[in-house]
């Protein structure tokens, strides 16, 4: 099986804050160090792990700068430059690549919504207008607009695309996209974000994944991506089974919901496990306390990832 540019394991890296809401680059390098150590393939910065949605420019510069900084070419770096419209984002992926990003991820037009021309439009303005390669995010819980896997695929036979992270719970969809995709010669790398079920869409043929729970637990997924390039089928699924009893710590907390409870657990994890110093989340999203934290304890130490 061809390897493309972007496969493997490529977490959506977790951006620490200290408590005036600036970038903590102690416990950042401690979180990239960690992850490129444990054998990920890449990192992507300022997704929606890493809270592009909440950064002004200033907070975004940062944390592309920093995280380039610390990765130093160990492994490549993919940049969100996620916004509303297309001149936007192409500000954003010019920056990036000064900053020395290796390619740019982004989401179709969002708020002022359009069709499936508009998005066809959008991707290829930014080819046109960005010399990296770009990724599309497929996130439609967010951005509210749906990318087909022809319209996909055609972007790809196009070179307008060079791979697709889907984030869409689409799993027909991306099935579709999988097979087509490798019958036109493998133009699009193909990763799925769905940290939970990585061993259905390896078994799809899959190129990789983007696991927000990487951040957390890195050699597993790692461990795992090795077993499916070897064919090694039932240690695939026993490492999903094993990630997935530490992936309660997203359901053991009450009182929260989105972004304090998916983010807010992986900030309070890796604050318990001493990757970050502090547990800042972005305003105006609280932090996990009290029994919510005790709770992820648990889970945590239940699964051997922490000591009790």
């Amino acid at each position: 099986m061809p390897q493309p540019k972007f496969s493997g394991v490529i977490p959506p890296v977790v951006t620490p804050d200290n408590p005036d809401h600036t970038l903590d680059v102690r416990s950042y390098g401690r979180l990239i160090d960690r992850m490129v150590g444990s054998g990920v393939n890449g990192l992507f910065l300022l997704g929606s792990t890493g809270e592009v949605a909440f950064s002004n420019d200033a907070h975004r510069e940062d944390i592309v700068r920093e995280g380039i900084r610390i990765v130093a070419g160990r492994v490549p770096v993919l940049v969100g430059c996620i916004d509303t419209e297309t001149d936007r984002v192409i500000e954003h992926a010019r920056r990036a690549q000064a900053l020395g990003a290796d390619a740019v991820v982004a989401t179709a037009p969002f708020y002022a919504l359009g069709g499936l021309d508009e998005i066809e439009e959008h991707f290829r303005i930014l080819h046109e207008e960005i010399d990296l390669p770009i990724l599309a995010y497929d996130i439609p819980a967010c951005v509210h607009s749906k990318i087909p896997w022809k319209l996909a695929l055609r972007l790809g036979q196009d070179g307008v695309l060079a791979g697709v992270k889907d984030s869409s719970g689409d799993d027909v969809n991306f099935r579709y996209l999988v097979q087509e995709n490798e019958k036109a010669g493998h133009p699009l790398s193909l990763l799925t974000g769905h940290e939970i079920v990585v061993d259905g869409a390896y078994l799809s043929g899959a190129d990789g994944s983007v696991p927000g729970l990487a951040n957390v637990i890195p050699a597993p997924y790692v461990r795992q991506y090795e077993a499916y390039r070897a064919g090694d089928w039932a240690h695939v699924k026993e490492l999903q089974d094993q990630i997935n009893e530490v992936s309660h710590i997203f359901d053991v907390t009450a009182g929260v919901q989105g972004y304090a409870g998916g983010v807010g657990a992986f900030k309070c994890a890796l604050n318990l496990m001493g990757v970050f110093d502090h547990d800042t989340m972005p305003r105006p999203v609280r932090a996990l306390e009290g029994a919510n934290r005790e709770a992820i304890r648990k889970v945590l130490v239940d699964n051997g990832v922490l000591g009790a």
